[in-house]
């Protein structure tokens, strides 16, 4: 049964709030919540920036089932990966079973506020993946060294508190060579909403590199995150989505886009029809059934969905009774 999880939005709502609205969504019939780390919003009309490590942390201790992880952390800039092992590492201990680690290459709006250089793409994809061999050094257990990589050094150490599970690891991707690459070397994908044709093309990859490692793609995780737009009527949906959410009107890649301000000026530019393909915005409950329904038959295991409106309580409630509970 594919699970349909809360992507909480930490870039939008007070971790207070947020934290209310993810117990709801427990009650509700969600099984998950994947939780947005970000050290900005994306524009400034969202308002927050809340550590989602913390977060994340009484989020397990409030709710009784709910699995969840980051979408996404960078474990290549602000972060060292030792750090973020040991940071997944604890927080697998502390809830046996429930917690993956959620993993991608960054963007400059979250990763570029601690200085340096920016990489090109294919250089941040070969930081994160030397970054994730340090992780799995570390998630063995064993006394390890990292002192012949390219991007990053670490001393002879072990992790002292390990989770009697490993931590599963997904890696984040858009593109059908992260996508066969994670098949090979990680244990799960994360994706972002996108055409069936292009969702279908990336988990053949993934099977495909999963299959070249002897793993059974069948049984590793792929997980959705859809971004839509649900309130009682269209002009209320659109709204909701053209000041809360107008980068999900942006049909062109975002990572190397550096602060809030950058970002809302080209929301300036945003129109109802750039949302066509890329978010539904409707007030018609059975089109969203429909609309996700659509990649649970397409195979993904974990479909976590964010309104992008304010009205999160009764999205939370209206979803529950009249969508997940219609869902096969």
């Amino acid at each position: 049964m594919t699970i349909i999880g809360y992507a909480a939005a930490l870039e939008q709502f007070h971790p207070t709030e947020l934290l209310e609205y993810s117990q709801l969504a427990e009650q509700h019939g969600f099984g998950a919540v994947m939780a947005a780390d970000h050290f900005q919003p994306w524009v400034p009309q969202q308002g927050h920036n809340a550590f989602v490590w913390s977060w994340m942390s009484s989020l397990g201790s409030t709710t009784k089932k709910l699995t969840f992880g980051p979408g996404v952390t960078c474990p290549s800039f602000r972060y060292h990966p030792a750090v973020v092992a040991q940071a997944a590492a604890t927080l697998g201990a502390m809830f046996p079973g429930r917690f993956w680690l959620g993993l991608g290459s960054g963007e400059a709006l979250n990763e570029r506020v601690v200085g340096g250089v920016w990489p090109e793409p294919h250089v941040r994809l070969k930081m994160m993946q030397e970054a994730i061999s340090i992780i799995k050094k570390l998630f063995s257990g064993k006394v390890v060294r990292h002192d012949d990589g390219k991007y990053f050094t670490m001393e002879r150490v072990r992790m002292w508190t390990l989770p009697e599970q490993p931590v599963p690891i997904y890696v984040a991707t858009a593109g059908p060579v992260t996508a066969k690459w994670t098949g090979e070397n990680c244990d799960g994908i994360i994706t972002p909403g996108a055409s069936i044709e292009k969702l279908k093309g990336l988990l053949d990859a993934f099977e495909k590199g999963a299959r070249a490692a002897g793993k059974d793609p069948d049984k590793m995780p792929k997980l959705l995150q859809l971004h839509m737009s649900w309130a009682p009527t269209y002009e209320e949906a659109l709204q909701n989505a053209l000041v809360e959410w107008p980068n999900g009107g942006m049909a062109f890649p975002k990572q190397d886009i550096r602060s809030p301000e950058d970002f809302a000026e080209m929301a300036k530019l945003v129109r109802p029809e750039n949302y066509k393909n890329r978010m539904l915005i409707s007030p018609d409950l059975d089109e969203h059934r429909e609309y996700i329904q659509q990649f649970i038959d397409l195979g993904f295991d974990e479909i976590h969905v964010h309104n992008v409106g304010r009205n999160q309580a009764e999205f939370i409630k209206i979803f529950g009774e009249q969508v997940i509970a219609k869902l096969k």
